[in-house]
């Protein structure tokens, strides 16, 4: 059976800037159409970029403790043990 290694935090920190680039290009063109301003609209991507990077690692880092849906918990079918039938 496939048994997942925990990440690495330095994985999880580059997982977190790498999705805050996509994140915050997103962020400056919403940004951009709601003030029609750039000034405004990078202000408010660049601090955003920041804040988000730190909510994302300890976001990332707490769902490392959860089993939920990890390759290592589930059981393969071969590992079931099932019971005879009984005929009635």
């Amino acid at each position: 059976m496939f048994l997942r290694a925990p990440e690495a935090h330095g994985r999880s920190f580059l997982k977190a800037v790498s999705w805050r680039m996509v994140g915050s290009i997103d962020t400056f063109v919403i940004s951009y159409f709601v003030t029609g301003r750039l000034v405004f609209a990078a202000s408010i991507a660049s601090v955003e970029t920041f804040t988000k990077i730190v909510l994302f690692y300890f976001h990332e880092r707490a769902w490392a403790f959860v089993p939920l849906g990890r390759a290592d918990q589930v059981v393969a079918a071969t590992d079931v043990v099932t019971e005879p039938a009984i005929a009635h």
